[in-house]
């Protein structure tokens, strides 16, 4: 089975749910933010274990679970959610039946950035036959679809990897975007946060020369699903993203970032690398510059 598109719809993995070389995957992790607390990285609780009782109860068939926080993200880092070796992060999928063969569709809850971002991260290791569930659980559920609290019996994958480096960047090259100019870099955090209103992660404001487009406004907020390109393009105008030889996405750390990703790819631009420490890591080092304001 190969995939056509970034995103299926619920319509679409109803019917193709006894497919043998589909693989599902509830991907939800919760974040509890404690609010302004000046520490680093903002001072948030991570909750990977309420959503899989969740999913343990209910879901939608076939899926299985995996606990990105655990196992998918790289452990050995200080910095929250870094992508592991693409060797490491390939034999962790594996273990939950990804293979060269198969076909992969992510969903999570309350926000699709979770499905986003491992959507990324498989296609930073050459996988590209995989897919977000548009709308996501919520949207499944809406619609009255079959359930079941069965676990899925995927055995251990053969998983290639054929890494993408142009698909993450690091601090040294956003300072280098600051200094001397380079690819158009978009933030994808609330507005508030990009202002410094909100000051989540210790330090207020973002970096300078990067837009807004928060990742809340690239989704439909009555259905949960992506907005349409002719709805996508306006947002990302400002910027000049789609037009743009090469784009930079980031957030807090590096999670929203791709879901602005999903959009511009939606739209046509593919061209975009994901600063994976994003303000996570960027606060660390108060010689770093930020921006307060609305202005890039």
């Amino acid at each position: 089975m190969k995939l056509q598109t970034p995103i299926v719809s619920t319509d679409w993995l109803q019917e193709h749910l006894a497919e043998p070389s589909l693989r599902i995957y509830d991907v939800t992790l919760y974040v509890e933010y404690k609010g302004d607390t000046g520490d680093s990285f903002g001072g948030y609780n991570l909750d990977s274990e309420t959503p899989r009782k969740e999913w343990e109860q209910s879901h939608i068939p076939g899926s299985g679970f995996i606990d990105i926080n655990g196992e998918l993200f790289d452990s050995n880092s200080s910095i929250p959610f870094m992508m592991p070796r693409p060797e490491a992060f390939a034999m962790a999928i594996s273990a939950h039946g990804v293979a060269d063969d198969t076909a992969v569709v992510l969903f999570s809850k309350g926000c699709q950035m979770w499905a986003t971002r491992v959507w990324w991260m498989l296609r930073s290791i050459g996988f590209d036959n995989v897919a977000v569930l548009n709308g996501g659980w919520e949207k499944w559920q809406r619609e009255g679809r079959p359930t079941d609290n069965t676990e899925p019996n995927y055995p251990t994958g053969k998983l290639s990897v054929s890494p993408r480096p142009e698909m993450w960047v690091d601090r040294d090259k956003m300072l280098e975007v600051i200094e001397i100019g380079g690819p158009t870099m978009v933030n994808a955090l609330p507005t508030e946060v990009y202002t410094g209103e909100l000051n989540r992660y210790g330090r207020p404001g973002h970096l300078p020369g990067s837009y807004n487009v928060s990742y809340d406004s690239v989704i439909n907020p009555d259905t949960g699903e992506f907005l349409n390109p002719d709805e996508l393009r306006p947002l990302f105008t400002e910027s000049g993203a789609l037009r743009a030889n090469k784009v930079i996405a980031y957030c807090g750390g590096g999670i929203s970032a791709t879901m602005d990703c999903m959009a511009m790819s939606l739209c046509g631009q593919d061209n975009v690398s994901v600063y994976d420490g994003s303000m996570n890591e960027w606060v660390l080092d108060d010689s770093l510059p930020l921006k307060l304001g609305v202005e890039p």
